[in-house]
């Protein structure tokens, strides 16, 4: 069944492959350094001098936690428009 028959399908061809893989890759990024960031600052806590600066870590890692829903917003209204465009192509 065709995306014309099926309104569930969005068939984006390889522009929207290319464009998820990349929001694909923005968010693992993301998720490396909110690893580095909460790993890192757990080590600080482990001596009363870099307390502070641990919880600065932590506190830059939660913060970049926001990163992850806003780079899906983004992806999926970018993806929305890709396919309006295509629809637009087609008529």
């Amino acid at each position: 069944m065709n995306s014309k028959n099926n309104p569930m399908e969005l068939d984006l061809g390889q522009k929207h492959i290319i464009t998820q893989r990349r929001y694909e890759a923005l968010g693992a990024i993301n998720d490396f350094f909110i690893a580095v960031w909460f790993l890192i600052g757990s080590f600080f806590f482990l001596s009363d001098s870099l307390v502070e600066s641990g919880t600065w870590l932590f506190i830059v890692g939660s913060a970049q936690l926001l990163i992850k829903p806003v780079l899906k917003l983004i992806s999926l209204i970018h993806v929305k428009k890709i396919h309006d465009q295509k629809q637009k192509q087609n008529k």
